[in-house]
C-alpha cells in the first residue's frame, strides 16, 4: 500500500486511503464457484486487477485516481450498470472530501449544463462538521455506538439551459468502506463519549479525544442524488412567505422558475375586496399585480370575460389560459388580454385565494413569454402549493386586520402608551376567568388613584367671532352675485318677477350686512335653493348670455358646500395651520416630557390646543415616584407653554387671518383619580370631590378678574390659575427664573371672580417676550433648565 501522505487539503481525524478491495473481493466468491455463470468473467477481472496491486492495498495520492482510470472503471462496472447510466444520478466518491471520479452518463450531463465555474460540494457544509461526523462515524463503525449524526446533504446545480437551479439530496452508500485504529488513536472510553455528547459545540475535546489523522478510513463511498428540486421548492416557498418580507414577491418568482422550470417566469398578485355581488366591481386593496399598477378599484366583470369572472371570483377555482392570442380572439381582446399583451405574457394561470375569515380573495398571477408553457396539465403541480399559499393569505389577512384594528385603536379610541400595562393586566385577568369557565366574568375596573393633574390651553382668541365675519363676508359676496345675475335677467326681459327676486335678496343682502343672527345663514341658503335656483336653471336653458353669467355664479361656490367659501377657508386654513403647529410642537416636546418619568397624555384640538397630563406612583409599573418628578413637570409645561406661544407668534407670518393665543395653566395641587369610562372609552376624574376639578377646567377660560369685565386670558400672557399660595411660590420661583433669561416681561397677581360652582380662585399672570425668528432648536432643554434653577 502506498504510505504516502495526502490530506486533500482536510484536516480530519482520518487518513483518506483509496481502496477498491471490498469490490474486488466480491469477484473472489465468483472464482471460487467454478458452476457459477459469471466465474470465467471473475476469473479474467481478477488476473488482470492482479496487476495493479495498489488498488486492492489503497493509495492516498489523488493523481493516481486518473492513471488507474480505465482499471477503475472496470471495477467499477457492476456498480454504474450502463444500461442504467442515463437514469441514476450517482458518483464514487471519497467520503469527507467530496473527490469524485466516476460518474454515471445522467449527472455527467447535469454537471456539464452547470457551467465551468460550478464547483461540485454540498451546500452549507463547513470543515468543523466534517471533522465530526468523521468522529461520530469511527465511534458507530470501530466502537459499536450508535449515535445519530445523520443529516440530509444537498447539492444545489445550476441548470444553464434553464436558467434555475435545481436541487439534489444524496443517499450515501458506505458497504465499499473500513474504518481502523492506528497506533496513535487513544482508547474512548464509556466516560469520554458521555464527555463528547455534552460537548458538541467545542471542537477542541473532539480533537482531543480523536486526533488528526489517528485512524485509516479505507475504500470509496457511493453517492446516489435524488432531485428533490419540488420538495426544496416548497419549503423555501414556506421559508419565504413567513419571512413575508420586502422582497418576497423576487423570492417567491425564483422559487416558482425552479418548479416549472421557466427562467423567465413572472408573478404578480392582487388582493381584492369589498367585492360587489352582481357587478364584481372590486376595490383592490394591496397590489404587485401583472394587470393592475395604480387602480384602486376594478370593474372584474368588464375587465375580465365572464368565464374567468366565474371561476375565479364565483367558484374560486384556477383558471389556466395556454395561448393569450387564442384568448384575445375568443374574448373579443378585453382590458385583461390587452394588459398582458402589452407585457408580452403568452400564458398564465391565476390562483384565487380565498382568506380564512372570507373578507378579501387573493389572485396570484403566474406567468410566461411563451405559449402553452403554462396550461392546465402543469397547473395540476400547484395542488401541494396552494395550501401553504393560502396559510400565508389568511395569515397575512389576519395581521392587516389585526393592523387595521390597532389603527383604529390609535386614532378614535387611543390608550397611552403609558398605561397600557394596566390594560393588559385586565384583559389578562379577565382572560383567565374566560379560560375557567367562570360564569358572567367581568372585566375590572380601570382607576389610577391618587395622581396629580396638570392642564394646559392655547386657545386663538376671537375664534367665534373671527368665523362669522368670514362666513358673512362669503354669503354678501354669493347675495351679490345672485343680484347680478337677476339684473342682467330684467334687462333682458323686463318681467316684474325679476324685480320682486331682486327686492328679496336685496334684503336678505342688507340685514346680512348688519350683522348674521343665529339661523340666518340656513334661511339664506334655503331661499336661494327654493326662490332663485329655479329661475337660474330656467335661464340657463333659455338664454345662452345669461348662461355664461350664471355658470360664473356656480363657479364661484363651493363644489360640496354649494356656497361662496373663500373667506371662510382662509379662515379655517388659518386655523388648521395654527393647530397643526401648536400639536406638533407639543407632541414632540412630548417625548423629552415622558422620558423624565412616564404619565399620561391627551390633547385635543379645538380652535388652538388643550391638554391634560397626568402623574403619580399608581400610572407606572415597576418605578418609583417622587414629588420632583411632578415639580420637574410643571416646570416643563410653563418652559413648553411659552415655546407654543413663539410657536404661534411666528405662525401669523404664514397665515391669511392674523391669529392669535391666550395661554393658560392650571394648577391642582391635591392627588385625584381618574378611571376609564367604558361608555366614553376616556378616562374622566373618578369621585364627587374631584368632579370640581372638571368644572374649572371647563369654566376658567371664561373667568374675568375680580372687579372688571377683564378676561382672565388674553393674548401676549400666560395666565397660572391656583387656590393654595403654595402653588403661587413654586410658580413664581419658576418665573422669576424664566424673567432672567428673558422669556417672560411682567409678572400679575390676580385674583378671580367666582364661577358658577367655584370660587376663591387666583391666578399669576405673566407676559411673554416674544422672539421674531424663535427656533425650536435653540430652545432650552428641560435639563438646562433644571441646571439653571438649581444653580
Amino acid at each position: 500500500m502506498d504510505q504516502k501522505k495526502e490530506n486533500h487539503g482536510l484536516k480530519l481525524p482520518l487518513q483518506l486511503v483509496i481502496s477498491f478491495d471490498q469490490v474486488i473481493s466480491f469477484y473472489d466468491k465468483y472464482i471460487e464457484d467454478k458452476n457459477h455463470p459469471y466465474h470465467k468473467s471473475a476469473l479474467e477481472i481478477t488476473e488482470y486487477l492482479d496487476n495493479y496491486p495498489e488498488l486492492r492495498e489503497g493509495f492516498t495520492d489523488l493523481s493516481k485516481l486518473e492513471v488507474y482510470q480505465e482499471q477503475i472503471d472496470l471495477v467499477l462496472e457492476g456498480l454504474f450498470p450502463e444500461i442504467l447510466s442515463d437514469n441514476e444520478i450517482k458518483v464514487a466518491t471519497v467520503p469527507f472530501s467530496f473527490q469524485s471520479f466516476k460518474y454515471s452518463n445522467r449527472l455527467k450531463s447535469i454537471l456539464k449544463n452547470a457551467g465551468d465555474d460550478y464547483s461540485f460540494t454540498a451546500r452549507n457544509l463547513e470543515e468543523k462538521e466534517l471533522y465530526l461526523h468523521a468522529c461520530v462515524m469511527i465511534l458507530n463503525v470501530c466502537y459499536g455506538y450508535t449515535i445519530d449524526l445523520k443529516r440530509p446533504f444537498y447539492f444545489d446545480v445550476p441548470d444553464k439551459n434553464l436558467g434555475i437551479t435545481k436541487h439534489y439530496r444524496v443517499a450515501f452508500n458506505g458497504d465499499f468502506c473500513q474504518v481502523i485504529p492506528t497506533e496513535n488513536a487513544p482508547k474512548i472510553t464509556e466516560e469520554d463519549v458521555h464527555l463528547l455528547l455534552d460537548n458538541y459545540d467545542n471542537i477542541e475535546v473532539w480533537k482531543q479525544k480523536f486526533p488528526l489523522e489517528s485512524y485509516i478510513f479505507k475504500g470509496f463511498g457511493i453517492m446516489n442524488l435524488f432531485d428533490v428540486t419540488f420538495d426544496e421548492t416548497l419549503s423555501s416557498i414556506r421559508e419565504n412567505l413567513l419571512r413575508s418580507d420586502d422582497d418576497l414577491v423576487a423570492s417567491l418568482r425564483e422559487n416558482l422558475s425552479e418548479f416549472f422550470n421557466i427562467k423567465d417566469l413572472k408573478l404578480g398578485f392582487s388582493v381584492y375586496g369589498n367585492i360587489e355581488k352582481d357587478t364584481y366591481r372590486s376595490l383592490i386593496k394591496r397590489s404587485e399585480s401583472l394587470l393592475f399598477k395604480s387602480e384602486e378599484e376594478v370593474a372584474c366583470s368588464e375587465f375580465f370575460c365572464k368565464g374567468v369572472v366565474t371561476q375565479i371570483f364565483e367558484k374560486h377555482e384556477e383558471v389556466a389560459i395556454s395561448d393569450m392570442e387564442r384568448y384575445g380572439e375568443l374574448s373579443g381582446k378585453n382590458g385583461f388580454y390587452k394588459r398582458l399583451k402589452a407585457q408580452g405574457i403568452q400564458s398564465i394561470i391565476l390562483i384565487p385565494i380565498v382568506a380564512s375569515k372570507g373578507r378579501d380573495l387573493a389572485v396570484l398571477e403566474i406567468a410566461s413569454p411563451r405559449a402553452y408553457e403554462l396550461n392546465s396539465v402543469n397547473q395540476q403541480k400547484l395542488r401541494d402549493i396552494i395550501p401553504v399559499f393560502e396559510a400565508a393569505v389568511s395569515r397575512a389577512s389576519e395581521d392587516f386586520q389585526n393592523i387595521l384594528e390597532a389603527t383604529i385603536q390609535e386614532q378614535y379610541t387611543s390608550i397611552h402608551p403609558s398605561v397600557k400595562w394596566r390594560f393588559y393586566d385586565a384583559a389578562e385577568k379577565y382572560q383567565h376567568k374566560v379560560s375557567k369557565q367562570v360564569k358572567d366574568p367581568m372585566i375590572e375596573d380601570i382607576v389610577f388613584d391618587d395622581i396629580y393633574p396638570l392642564f394646559g390651553q392655547s386657545d386663538i382668541k376671537g375664534s367665534s367671532l373671527a368665523r362669522n365675519e368670514a362666513i358673512k363676508e362669503d354669503l354678501i359676496t354669493q347675495l351679490q352675485l345672485a343680484i347680478k345675475v337677476l339684473e342682467a335677467a330684467l334687462e333682458q326681459h323686463n318681467l316684474p318677477i325679476y324685480e320682486e327676486l331682486i327686492f328679496r335678496v336685496e334684503t336678505y343682502l342688507n340685514d346680512t350686512q348688519e350683522g348674521l343672527k343665529a339661523g340666518d345663514e340656513l334661511g339664506i341658503l334655503q331661499f336661494l335653493k327654493k326662490d332663485i335656483y329655479p329661475v337660474f336653471n330656467h335661464l340657463k336653458a333659455t338664454d345662452s348670455k345669461l348662461a355664461v353669467l350664471i355658470s360664473e355664479y356656480i363657479n364661484s361656490l363651493d363644489d360640496n358646500l354649494k356656497v361662496v367659501y373663500d373667506k371662510r377657508k382662509a379662515y379655517e386654513d388659518s386655523v388648521n395651520i395654527l393647530n397643526k403647529r401648536l400639536a406638533n410642537y407639543l407632541d414632540k416636546k412630548q417625548e423629552d416630557a415622558q422620558a423624565m418619568f412616564p404619565h399620561y397624555f391627551e390633547r385635543y384640538k379645538t380652535d388652538g390646543v388643550e391638554y391634560n397630563m397626568y402623574i403619580g406612583q399608581s400610572l407606572v409599573k415597576n418605578k418609583s415616584f417622587h414629588k420632583l418628578y411632578l415639580y420637574n413637570l410643571r416646570l416643563w409645561q410653563l418652559q413648553n407653554m411659552y415655546e407654543m406661544e413663539q410657536v404661534a407668534y411666528n405662525a401669523r407670518k404664514e397665515m391669511e387671518h392674523d391669529l392669535e393665543v391666550a395661554s393658560l395653566i392650571l394648577v391642582h395641587s391635591s392627588p385625584l383619580a381618574i378611571k376609564f369610562r367604558m361608555d366614553e372609552k376616556q378616562f374622566d376624574v373618578d369621585g364627587a370631590y374631584n368632579i370640581r376639578y372638571e368644572i374649572i377646567k371647563k369654566r376658567i377660560d371664561k373667568a374675568n378678574i375680580k372687579g372688571t369685565t377683564n378676561r382672565l386670558t388674553i393674548p401676549g400672557k400666560i395666565a397660572i390659575v391656583y387656590s393654595q399660595d403654595k402653588d403661587a411660590r413654586e410658580y413664581i420661583k419658576y418665573i422669576k427664573y424664566m424673567q432672567s433669561k428673558n422669556y417672560f416681561g411682567k409678572l400679575e397677581k390676580l385674583e378671580l371672580e367666582d364661577l358658577q360652582g367655584v370660587s376663591g380662585l387666583r391666578a399669576l399672570r405673566v407676559e411673554v417676550l416674544y422672539q421674531d425668528n424663535f427656533n425650536e432648536k435653540s430652545s432650552m432643554t428641560i435639563d438646562e433648565l433644571m441646571h439653571g434653577m438649581n444653580a
